[in-house]
């Protein structure tokens, strides 16, 4: 066996400042675009969680990761010990997946769970790196339908995702990493500024 001689860590040291750096321009570009946006939909979705409507979160891979962070944040608690709220992903449920995948279609997986549980005082948030998976985009339209405040978050060119949406909080990047980072940001904010509205201290 030959002995291991380790990594050098000069290039990761490297790798790890670039990545930085381009996380950081990244976070201070949206904090200076998207303030706005990211305001109005905290305002949304705490009105709505105030008055015992819910929150739907959903995405794909990463995305779909980011949507239950956001909804355990809510449904547990972020920053304060408070009530629970009403929030839940819906891409926690394999049965539901696979089924509504192998039935209809993975381009309606999160639509016809909607179609089951969304109501008109409800908000759907809809995460997407590209701003155009379609079953992100048939669930916001399917929201707004239903009469339900539907809010996107995408990359810098919003697509397909920010056009059906009522509000869209793009972030100013276009590398799926960075982005990615990005929505967590936003994630975490959302939850920040819903739990200061809902229970001020």
């Amino acid at each position: 066996m030959t002995e291991s001689k380790g990594t050098d860590p000069r290039p990761v040291r490297d790798l790890l400042q670039a990545n930085a750096a381009e996380c950081s321009a990244a976070l201070q570009a949206l904090a200076a675009s998207a303030a706005d946006e990211i305001a109005a939909a905290a305002d949304r979705i705490a009105a709505a969680l105030g008055t015992g409507a819910h929150l739907w979160t959903f995405g794909n891979g990463g995305s779909a990761a980011d949507a239950q962070h956001i909804a355990a944040e809510l449904s547990g608690r972020f920053l304060l010990e408070r009530e629970a709220l009403p929030a839940t992903a819906l891409t926690t449920n394999p049965s539901a997946l696979t089924a509504i995948g192998n039935d209809y279609g993975f381009d309606q997986v999160f639509e016809r769970q909607l179609r089951g549980v969304c109501r008109a005082a409800d908000v759907a948030l809809g995460i997407s790196t590209s701003g155009s998976s379609p079953n992100v985009v048939n669930a916001l339209r399917c929201a707004r339908e239903r009469g339900a405040f539907a809010i996107a978050l995408t990359g810098a060119d919003g697509r397909e995702c920010a056009r059906v949406a009522d509000l869209s909080i793009r972030v100013p990047a276009r590398a799926t990493p960075r982005i990615q980072e990005c929505h967590i940001f936003i994630g975490h904010a959302l939850c920040q500024l819903v739990e200061e509205r809902l229970f001020p201290q």
